[in-house]
């Protein structure tokens, strides 16, 4: 693995780690955008496993996001447009013309590559898994002020109740009362990564408004690349599966996938299904 520091169009700096072949050419280089509330070494297996399947001559190339790792805080101005720019930053120190997006991640991916259609930074190959897109209002984000204020007064268990229930509607665990949830929080929170997940709720707060507050809708994707892959785990939320179906009619030419195994976490996992057919996807 090799990490650098790579300053940013307004000031500040992103944490950059690839990994493979270092000095592979941009077409052989793929750009992880990972999820909220995840750094990027939370992917590094997945990043090792990545550039095995690739194969010689390939790298993987992870960034921390602003307000997590070693890169430096969201402005007072953040929005998508900082996201999208970050991803620029990373495409011309790296040369990479590969991107790769999961979850919150997919959405700073599809956001970038409509952004640069039609110009130099336009991707080769753009492959998103479980990407979090408010299409059409898809998502109701009632909750969102809500676990916003409870960030904001310090109560973390209930801020990861409120976003657990708004993120999985219709699931078992949306209609476990709101107190009880909290204090399940509290249990869980205890683990590695739970541990992470609280500290970076505040930067979340930020991500979660620019990706979902503003309803996009299928038309706005459709001038993504013709070989747009489209991946979406079979065990993931059902948010997750309607996205992914309304996207892939929205971009002619683009294709769909189902993980038979696939859950929502299945990138950070390295599950080897998911390596597999993603790296045939890059590779092909």
């Amino acid at each position: 693995m090799k990490e650098r520091g790579i300053k940013t169009h307004d000031g500040g700096k992103l944490a950059l780690y690839s990994y493979g072949a270092y000095e592979a050419p941009g077409e052989r280089r793929v750009v992880l955008i990972g999820g909220a509330f995840l750094t990027a070494l939370i992917y590094r297996p997945f990043s090792v496993a990545l550039a095995k399947g690739l194969g010689e001559g390939w790298a993987v190339d992870v960034y921390d996001r602003r307000g997590r790792g070693n890169s430096t805080g969201q402005p007072h101005n953040y929005s998508m447009a900082t996201e999208i720019e970050d991803v620029r930053t990373i495409m011309d120190a790296t040369g990479a013309r590969n991107i790769l997006g999961h979850s919150l991640g997919g959405s700073v991916a599809l956001n970038a590559a409509q952004a640069f259609a039609g110009s130099s930074h336009e991707p080769g190959k753009l492959a998103v898994y479980d990407a979090a897109v408010n299409i059409d209002g898809s998502m109701d984000m009632d909750w969102l002020p809500g676990f916003a204020d409870a960030v904001d007064k310090g109560d973390v268990n209930r801020a990861m109740a409120r976003m657990r229930r708004g993120m999985q509607p219709g699931t078992a665990l949306a209609r476990v009362p709101e107190p009880i949830l909290a204090g399940l929080m509290a249990v869980v929170s205890r683990t590695k990564v739970n541990k992470l997940f609280r500290q970076l709720l505040p930067s979340g707060v930020g991500e979660l408004k620019a990706a979902f507050e503003d309803a996009d809708t299928p038309q706005d994707f459709s001038v993504l690349p013709s070989n747009t892959h489209f991946m979406v785990g079979k065990k993931s939320p059902q948010f997750y599966k309607v996205t992914a179906a309304r996207l892939n009619r929205a971009v002619p030419g683009s294709t769909l996938e189902v993980s038979p195994k696939g859950f929502h976490g299945s990138v950070p996992a390295a599950v080897n299904e998911l390596v597999s057919d993603i790296s045939d996807y890059f590779k092909s």
